[in-house]
């Protein structure tokens, strides 16, 4: 029998602007640990995943009322596998790859709203 394998290792690499704007962003902030999520880039406060990429661009958890805005201005639902709607997270602009001040403020709600959650604990 063969083994199953999981989603994430159909998964592409993350688009190379979006890595460059990533790095670019989060280079030398210290709320966050940058550390691997399914694979690729994220950064987490309070070992919450604040912001991470995907193979579509980058993924933010908001809370809710910047996630509406984010989508008002044209983020999607963050869907890693089709018909899966990842609650409390948004797919940015690709727009935001060509602008760094706007993506340095939305990075700043995400970190913000993570840190604001009960810490995880450790394993």
């Amino acid at each position: 029998m063969a083994a199953k394998r999981s989603p994430a290792s159909k998964w592409k690499p993350a688009p190379e602007p979006w890595v460059k704007a990533f790095n670019a962003a989060v280079s030398g902030d210290g709320r966050v640990q940058q550390r691997k999520m399914f694979g690729y880039p994220a950064v987490f406060a309070g070992g919450n995943m604040a912001a991470g990429l995907h193979q579509n661009g980058l993924v933010l958890r908001l809370a809710d009322a910047d996630r509406e805005e984010l989508l008002s201005v044209g983020g999607k639902p963050f869907e890693p596998m089709p018909g899966r709607i990842m609650t409390g997270f948004a797919l940015a602009p690709e727009s935001f790859v060509r602008r760094p001040k706007e993506l340095r403020a939305w990075l700043d709600r995400s970190i913000e709203y993570a840190a604001s959650l009960p810490p995880k604990k450790k394993r």
